[in-house]
C-alpha cells in the first residue's frame, strides 16, 4: 500500500504502462486530453502531407492545358501526348484515390486544377447528342482493312447505321467488287480512287482522284478522293483521305509523312470551290493532335462523343475522322465491330 502511493506521489507510470509525454502526443498528432485545441495537430498534418501528389496534380493541369507548349521535337512528344490526352482523366482518378488513402486536403484541393482543366477540354464529349433536325445528313466512316476476311458482312453492317454516305478505306481486290456488290441496292452512286471509295445515296458528280502522296513516296500511293454530292439540301463536296500511318517507338511518334499529307489536304481544302465541305477517313491522328492542325483550323469536328475507333479490339484512340465545313458535325459514335482492325464511325452531319 504505501509503495502505491510512493508511485502516485512521484507521478511514475503504473507498473506494466508507458508514460508518454504530452508534448510527444502532441508532435505525433496524437489527441492530447485536457491539452487545449484537440485535434489541431491532425489537421496540420492534413493539409501538410502529399506535396509530391499535389505536384503530380499541378503537372496534370499543365499538360492539359498547355499541351501545346510541349514541343514536338525531339520525336514528336507533343503530338505524341496529344494522341492519348483524354486519357489524363485516368491520372486524376488515380491521384484522387492517392489523395484520399493519404488523407492530403492539400492534393484534394490541387486536383481541382486538373479536373476543371479535363472537364472545360473533354466535358463536352460527354453530353447527350441533340435530337436530328429536317438538314442532317448521317454519314459513315470505315478503314475496311486489306485483311478483312469477311467484307459482304462489313458492308452490310455499315448499312444497319441507314446512313446517306459512307466512306471507305483500304479497299482492296477482289474485296472491292464484294463491296460494290453487296452495297450497290441501297447506294446506286459511287466511285473509288485508288484504295478510297465513297458510297451515296444522292448523286454524285466530278469525282477525282486527290494527290495527298508525301515526297518520297515511288509506288502507286492514292489514297485521296473528291466528289460532288447532291444533296436535298444542296451541293456538298466529300473528301475521302488515308493519311500515312504513324509509328510509336523508342525514339517517340514517326509522324513525319502522316503530317505533310495532311498538309496537303488542307490545301485541297482550302482550295475547295464549293461552300459546303466534308471530310471522312482514317487520318491516323485525334483531333488534338497538331499534326492535323491544316484540317482542324479549316473544318469542325464532333461537338459530341469520344467515338475511339482503333485498334478495335482495345479502342485507345479515334483516328477516323469526320470533319465538316460550314456544316456541324453534332454527334460522332462507333459502330460494332466488323472483320477489321479498327471501328466503324457514325456521325450526324447538321447542314447550314
Amino acid at each position: 500500500m504505501g509503495n502505491q502511493v510512493e508511485r502516485e506521489n512521484s507521478g511514475a507510470a503504473p507498473t506494466g504502462r508507458t508514460r508518454v509525454p504530452r508534448w510527444a502526443r502532441r508532435r505525433a498528432g496524437q489527441w492530447v486530453p485536457g491539452g487545449g485545441g484537440e485535434g489541431k495537430a491532425g489537421r496540420r498534418w492534413a493539409w501538410t502531407r502529399g506535396r509530391v501528389l499535389t505536384a503530380f496534380a499541378v503537372l496534370t493541369a499543365g499538360l492539359l492545358a498547355f499541351h501545346r507548349a510541349v514541343p514536338n521535337s525531339p520525336g514528336h512528344l507533343g503530338s505524341l501526348l496529344e494522341v492519348f490526352l483524354p486519357w489524363l482523366g485516368l491520372v486524376v482518378v488515380l491521384l484522387l484515390g492517392l489523395a484520399l488513402l493519404r488523407r492530403s486536403a492539400t492534393a484534394l484541393v490541387a486536383l481541382l486544377l486538373p479536373t476543371a482543366a479535363w472537364t472545360y477540354h473533354f466535358g463536352g464529349l460527354l453530353l447527350p447528342g441533340e435530337e436530328s433536325g429536317p438538314h442532317d445528313l448521317v454519314v459513315v466512316q470505315h478503314n475496311v482493312s486489306d485483311e478483312n476476311t469477311d467484307p459482304a458482312g462489313t458492308a452490310r453492317a455499315l448499312t444497319d447505321a441507314g446512313p446517306d454516305l459512307i466512306a471507305l478505306q483500304e479497299l482492296v481486290a477482289p474485296a472491292l467488287a464484294v463491296y460494290e456488290k453487296t452495297l450497290a441496292p441501297d447506294y446506286p452512286y459511287h466511285a473509288v480512287r485508288g484504295t478510297v471509295g465513297l458510297w451515296s445515296k444522292h448523286p454524285l458528280t466530278d469525282a477525282r482522284l486527290l494527290d495527298i502522296r508525301p515526297q518520297g513516296v515511288t509506288e502507286p500511293w492514292n489514297r485521296g478522293l473528291r466528289a460532288a454530292v447532291h444533296t436535298p439540301h444542296g451541293e456538298i463536296a466529300a473528301y475521302v483521305a488515308h493519311l500515312p500511318s504513324v509509328r510509336v517507338g523508342a525514339s517517340g511518334l514517326a509522324s513525319s509523312s502522316r503530317d505533310e499529307s495532311a498538309g496537303l489536304l488542307g490545301e485541297a481544302v482550302a482550295a475547295e470551290p464549293l461552300k459546303t465541305v466534308l471530310l471522312l477517313g482514317d487520318l491516323n491522328g485525334t483531333v488534338d493532335d497538331r499534326g492535323l492542325d491544316p484540317l482542324t483550323s479549316r473544318m469542325d469536328v464532333a461537338r459530341r462523343g469520344f467515338a475511339f475507333s482503333f485498334p478495335a479490339a482495345l479502342p485507345l484512340a479515334r483516328i477516323d475522322q469526320v470533319m465538316a465545313r460550314s456544316a456541324t458535325v453534332a454527334h460522332i459514335r462507333t459502330l460494332p465491330a466488323t472483320g477489321s482492325d479498327h471501328l466503324p464511325v457514325t456521325a450526324r452531319i447538321t447542314l447550314r
